[in-house]
């Protein structure tokens, strides 16, 4: 409501400016200042709620994990705005959440779970919340990456957007980050899970380095970006073709989406124990997408697990929920990531997920 409010003030304020104005170039310059003074509210409202979402991880949370959040960095921006401005070529800063139980031995190590949020511009949230706290329970160290291009930190960082690019990189410099600084992490012991655009990134993080992580998950993944272009709206679109991100079109550029795909690099994937969930009932990655990405897995004889869930309340949302299907079908996902993470308290029943992430 504040948003809407305080963006109508901005649009009734240019309004003013616009009818006052005395020529055509002088309307557009003022409809261009009204433009970006909307878009500038907008990630400001943005870092409001992230500030907001930051204290309710430690009241949601704090009764069984460490709460931190660590600025670190990845590789340098793909695409400068400036080249030779001052700073060019940096790495690309950026901030990432971790949660360690309480309860942890020092003198042992913890396997260690990676877990990038979804959303083209989007962050890691209190959505996450009860899976969080089911990861923390079974002795899992989480570290969740606000990967290049998410929002909440200004846009100058939403505008380092790399989809499929560079993100995934920031995702791999978590990994190796958490390795460096925490002794109490297993480098023997680490795997990644997302889904959406979570799962993409988790995805193209095991095709580009298969020897990192010892096991994955990855739900309701985009998994062709060519096909879904063709199949969302021009509003869509119209973030990847963004200047500052792609600059083009699928049509315009094919090869460049299809490198940012999984469906077109499976050929990358080696042996890491992978579970792939999708919903038919998707309705926000089209399940024609991961059966492409199936498909394809299958053509060139990669070993893997998935299961194409018929219609579950929920959509795209069908295993994160708080419903009891939901939560039965994380303990497949939590099944699988205990064959190999091998985590000190791992949920084998449904009971066991209840109360690790419920309490009662």
């Amino acid at each position: 409501m504040f948003r809407k409010f305080s963006f109508l003030i901005i649009i009734l304020t240019g309004l003013t400016v616009v009818l006052n104005a005395q020529n055509t170039s002088e309307i557009g310059k003022n409809l261009e200042q009204l433009t970006k003074a909307g878009e500038n509210l907008n990630h400001r409202l943005d870092r409001l709620e992230k500030l907001v979402d930051d204290v309710l991880w430690q009241q949601k949370v704090g009764d069984l994990a460490y709460v931190d959040k660590l600025y670190i960095y990845g590789p340098p921006a793909w695409k400068e705005k400036n080249p030779t401005a001052m700073g060019a070529g940096n790495p690309v800063k950026f901030w990432n959440y971790v949660f360690i139980p309480l309860n942890v031995d020092e003198s042992k190590k913890y396997p260690l779970i990676l877990l990038p949020h979804g959303g083209v511009h989007a962050n890691f949230t209190t959505y996450h919340t009860h899976i969080i706290r089911e990861l923390v329970s079974q002795g899992y160290i989480v570290a969740a990456p606000e990967y290049r291009g998410s929002t909440g930190y200004g846009r100058d960082f939403y505008e380092k957007i790399d989809y499929g690019g560079l993100e995934v990189e920031d995702v791999f410099y978590t990994r190796n980050y958490m390795i460096e600084n925490y002794d109490i992490v297993d480098p023997g012991r680490i795997g990644v899970i997302g889904w959406s655009h979570g799962g993409l990134i988790t995805l193209m993080n095991i095709f580009e380095h298969p020897d990192a992580y010892q096991v994955a998950f990855a739900g309701v993944p985009v998994s062709d970006l060519i096909a879904r272009m063709g199949y969302y709206e021009q509003s869509y679109r119209a973030l990847f073709e963004a200047d500052y991100h792609l600059g083009q079109s699928a049509y315009e550029n094919v090869q460049e989406y299809r490198k940012r795909s999984p469906a077109w690099n499976v050929h990358k994937f080696k042996n890491t124990p992978l579970l792939i969930h999708t919903n038919t009932n998707d309705d926000d990655v089209n399940v024609l997408e991961v059966e492409h990405l199936i498909k394809s897995l299958k053509a060139e004889g990669k070993k893997f697990d998935y299961e194409i869930f018929q219609n579950i309340p929920g959509g795209h949302s069908f295993d994160r929920m708080d419903t009891k299907t939901a939560k039965e079908i994380r303990v497949k996902i939590y099944r699988h990531l205990a064959k190999a993470l091998r985590p000190p308290h791992p949920i084998e029943t449904l009971r066991e997920l209840q109360k690790a992430g419920y309490k009662y």
